[in-house]
């Protein structure tokens, strides 16, 4: 069989003629689907506002940068997502501080994080790691404490919920990713939504430059003169990105229903296999299911010899299932560990690192390929 790879984007003739239709008009940066998609955005996930940008990562950015995080500062966060997340803090200049996760979700744990905070910390910055929401109500409570800025890290959790909330509209500011194996992609891109008009006013300066009105805006008013009033960047996402992203937004429902029926299907089967343990997912949230994520058992597996997660990883690659590990926990990154971040700060997300592998889960899936990866895993932990 082929290989099935962990996450792939899916594609239909609707954005492709969505596109091509921006390719035949005047805009194709900073014209009207940018806006037209930021509404969309916005109305679906619940929020007043949604600033649209070029990555995940500079959405990222841009929020820590609305947040005023700056030199001096420190950020807590997790040590189980993409770099990225920690990056934006340091881009500010700031120190990102890891706390702990939750051993059966890989959640930020909310009981430790107050004893990391001190008189330099200015925000939390939670994951919803594999898709499933974090505890928003008890991290609004903290950082209400403390007077600090929430931001959700919700790239993994575009559809989820929490408590019959929509992810979109449970921190002061939500950051979500269009990458191709997200829920939904632009290609690259990124989004942030907000219920705070002056942060959402901050983030569309920053990621034009820090420049106060756009070519379209100048176009609109007949004028030719522009201020730059911060140090901002090129974050722009095109009109072309963001037809895609609007004709892709239609699918979102569907997207997410089709993951949830194939992690269903993969936790029945694994439930029968002892040295396969899912993630645990909390009855008041429901998730969006970007990654299926699992704890391997090692000390379950029977064989005559002594196994890693590595030789399961590779026996998995070799029967054609695209297998892949989130996350190295971030702060054990070379370039972390040159900033003096040391093993041994966060010991579940460190324990679980050595235990976890990602088996594929996107909307094209077949069932049967679905029972294949199943197979290949029964025969890869019972060899």
């Amino acid at each position: 069989m082929s290989a099935i790879p962990y996450g792939r984007q899916w594609v239909t003739e609707e954005d492709v003629k969505a596109v091509s239709d921006v390719l035949r008009f005047d805009w194709l940066t900073t014209g009207p689907k940018v806006e037209e998609f930021e509404e969309a955005f916005a109305a679906k996930v619940g929020s007043r506002y949604a600033v649209a940008l070029s990555s995940g990562t500079a959405a990222l950015h841009a929020a820590a940068f609305a947040a005023r995080i700056g030199p001096e500062d420190e950020v807590i966060t997790t040590p189980m997502t993409f770099a990225a997340t920690a990056n934006c803090v340091l881009y500010q200049g700031a120190r990102p501080v890891f706390s702990d996760v939750e051993p059966e979700t890989l959640l930020i744990d909310v009981s430790e994080i107050e004893e990391k905070i001190t008189p330099k910390t200015k925000a939390i910055v939670a994951v919803d790691y594999a898709g499933q929401p974090c505890d928003y109500d008890e991290l609004k409570n903290i950082a209400k404490r403390h007077n600090l800025t929430l931001i959700a890290d919700a790239c993994h959790a575009l559809g989820a919920t929490y408590k019959g909330r929509s992810v979109g509209a449970l921190a002061d500011m939500t950051v979500f990713s269009f990458h191709p194996v997200k829920h939904i992609t632009t290609g690259e891109g990124g989004m942030v939504t907000t219920d705070d008009p002056e942060l959402a006013k901050v983030m569309r300066i920053f990621r034009n430059h820090g420049i106060t009105s756009d070519h379209r805006e100048r176009e609109r008013c007949g004028s030719w003169f522009y201020e730059m009033v911060d140090l901002g960047y090129n974050y722009r996402l095109p009109d072309i990105n963001c037809a895609l992203g609007l004709s892709q937004l239609k699918r979102l429902d569907q997207n997410v229903s089709r993951r949830r029926e194939l992690a269903a299907f993969y936790n029945e089967a694994f439930s029968r296999i002892e040295a396969v343990r899912p993630l645990t997912q909390k009855a008041d949230r429901n998730s969006a299911w970007h990654l299926y994520v699992v704890k391997l058992d090692l000390n379950k597996i029977s064989i005559d010899r002594k196994i890693d997660r590595k030789d399961i990883f590779s026996s998995l690659r070799n029967e054609g299932i695209g297998v892949n590990v989130h996350y190295i926990p971030v702060y054990w990154h070379p370039y972390y560990q040159k900033l003096g971040y040391k093993k041994g700060l966060c010991p579940v997300a460190e324990e679980a690192y050595e235990e976890i592998i990602t088996l594929p889960l996107f909307y094209a899936m077949s069932d049967n390929d679905v029972s294949n990866v199943v197979a290949a895993v029964r025969k890869v932990v019972s060899c």
